[in-house]
């Protein structure tokens, strides 16, 4: 027996073994973001900041867009995604599914809002009795769930006409297509600097915090760590501020409210004392 190939050749499968090894260690990590934009434009936000926090927390993130929120709730509720950006899973079916809060954006949190164009004569919730009004997917919660239950509980009767995302459905207010909507504050101020867009308030809701980063049970406690740790360094690292910079530039947001804080599960527990009294009853 020649134990000197033998050696090689164990030596050459340790080398292959490692390889894989590797190979396996570099497949990225799945990161879906909620569907609040367009899908170029959502990438266009996000891609550099994963791949900022890729490079600096040593774990690959890749963007993952399904084709609606609805579907890509679908697909997260399967176990499709290790990172969400979202404020969808505090219902209590998905609650139970155990993602946990890692990280949200610095700011005041958002509102849901009930808006008219600014030359509209409506001038109340009960003058939209009635008529249809806009929303975005039935999961969305300042931009469905809030509204629609400050709707039911002054008892105002509307049909609500569900758009791809908040902005898609901002463009058709804009033109005067529907009555009123529904939506998140934050992007309806962020789409009327961009677009020139003049609105009016119908109802406020209280303040929640923002959308958050949130990591899947399957995804190791390490890895968890660093990529919290890179997003909530990244303000302070000048190579992360261009970044957040040029992303705050492209959304037209305040740039007082740049980066990302540390967060956790109790941050959120507005939302699941909210879905506990809610008039509102999910659709499917």
């Amino acid at each position: 027996m020649n134990w000197k190939i033998l050696k090689r050749a164990g030596l050459v499968f340790a080398a292959a073994a490692l390889l894989v090894s590797a190979a396996r260690a570099e497949e990225p990590y799945a990161f879906n973001v909620l569907h609040q934009r367009s899908v170029a434009l959502t990438a266009q936000y996000w891609n550099p900041i994963l791949i900022y926090v890729s490079k600096k927390s040593g774990v690959p993130l890749e963007l993952k867009l399904a084709k609606t929120t609805k579907e890509a709730n679908a697909l997260a509720e399967q176990g499709a995604y290790h990172f969400l950006y979202t404020n969808h899973f505090f219902t209590p079916e998905r609650d139970r599914l155990g993602f946990r809060v890692i990280a949200r954006p610095s700011g005041p949190g958002i509102r849901g809002q009930i808006i008219v164009p600014a030359d509209s004569p409506i001038k109340t919730l009960q003058e939209l009795d009635g008529k249809a009004v806009l929303f975005s997917s039935p999961d969305a919660f300042a931009a469905y769930w809030l509204p629609m239950d400050a709707l039911l509980k002054a008892k105002v009767d509307v049909k609500p006409i569900f758009t791809p995302n908040q902005e898609a459905g901002l463009a058709q207010l804009k033109i005067g297509t529907f009555a009123a909507a529904g939506m998140n504050d934050t992007v309806v101020q962020r789409f009327a600097r961009r677009e020139g867009f003049e609105y009016r308030r119908l109802w406020n809701s209280e303040i929640y915090n923002d959308l958050c980063i949130m990591a899947s049970p399957k995804v190791p406690a390490a890895k968890v760590a660093a990529v919290r740790d890179a997003f909530v360094n990244m303000l302070n690292d000048p190579e992360g501020r261009k970044v957040l910079e040029a992303g705050a530039e492209l959304l037209k947001m305040n740039k007082d409210n740049l980066g990302f804080m540390g967060s956790d599960n109790r941050d959120y527990d507005n939302y699941r004392a909210f879905y506990k009294k809610t008039l509102v009853k999910a659709t499917q």
